[in-house]
């Protein structure tokens, strides 16, 4: 049967988790004007707690005061909500899932078990022991670089035939994985494919991606929205300026240093949040930091903060 993939389709910002200037508190009065940001700039949602929201630093408690924020801000703003509900313990990942159900949630993101590296047998019995746990749309996020292991596309292909599984966030860096993905799944008519990494948003549409879970949407959500829109309209030629337009952030802000690193820092440099970062992620050196600041520079956007 096929899927509401629609649901999924454009813009996703993988929403940073503003800290008090000491990182000793989530600061929800900026992330409630981040929310607000991210609504005026015509994003379709918003992913709290995930990696680019540094969910492993943050206590059980503030996860889901940072999920509740994120529904209470955003869902009267129009936003979709895809919590962040990921966890190396299957019972603890079934926890977070129902509370973000009960929470309001719209859908979840659902990351490979990190660590404990399970073959793909028990990577399918963990996913499919969520999807059973209660009614909410499930995104798989496959980041192999951040888990040790990833969804094999047969795998995906098995999980994809739950009612409840009904996209995946593609972070593999691979066109061929993502193909193969959409090839098992009905070319997205059984379970739509976003990219998890900016610079190949617009690739990974032209084998059948409908979107983005994006990081440099923290500070470029007008953007990265008319990239999905203009490429799930068809208008190609201008998704292919803005995909050359936004590259150079593309690739600097997620190869610089160890997301969330240099969005935190771009955006401290845009006097749009603190840029405190818990540990083990701490501050940029001071040759990133200029990195990162010419390229604000180059887009034109240091400039415009400062006027």
């Amino acid at each position: 049967m096929a899927k509401p993939a629609p649901f999924f389709r454009g813009a996703f910002t993988a929403i940073v988790t503003p800290f008090t200037s000491d990182g000793e508190a989530v600061d929800f009065e900026r992330l409630a004007e981040q929310i607000r940001f991210q609504a005026e700039g015509g994003v379709a949602g918003i992913v709290p707690c995930g990696t680019t929201g540094e969910s492993p630093t943050l206590s059980d408690d503030e996860h889901r005061q940072v999920i509740e924020t994120a529904i209470e801000v955003g869902r009267p703003l129009g936003l979709k909500i895809i919590a962040g509900c990921g966890s190396n313990n299957t019972q603890h990942a079934i926890e977070l899932q129902r509370f973000a159900h009960k929470a309001g949630a719209d859908a979840a993101l659902q990351v490979n078990p990190y660590y404990n590296k399970p073959s793909q047998e028990g990577l399918y019995q963990h996913f499919m022991a969520i999807a059973d746990s209660c009614d909410l749309p499930i995104c798989l996020y496959n980041i192999p670089g951040r888990t040790g292991v990833a969804l094999s596309p047969e795998t995906v292909e098995h999980l994809a035939k739950h009612t409840n599984i009904q996209a995946i966030k593609e972070a593999t860096g691979s066109l061929d994985s993502a193909s193969e993905i959409l090839s098992r799944t009905g070319r997205g008519e059984k379970l739509a494919l976003l990219s998890g990494d900016d610079s190949l948003t617009l690739p990974f549409a032209s084998v059948g991606g409908i979107g983005v879970v994006s990081v440099v949407s923290n500070i470029e959500p007008k953007k990265i929205s008319a990239l999905c829109s203009a490429f799930n309209a068809g208008k190609f030629d201008e998704a292919r300026r803005l995909h050359f337009d936004l590259l150079p952030l593309s690739r600097g802000l997620l190869s610089i240093d160890t997301n969330p690193i240099p969005v935190k820092t771009a955006m401290a440099l845009l006097a749009r949040d603190s840029g405190t970062l818990r540990l083990p992620m701490c501050p940029p050196s001071k040759a990133a930091r200029e990195v990162i600041e010419k390229l604000l520079v180059s887009a034109g956007m240091l400039a415009m903060a400062r006027r």
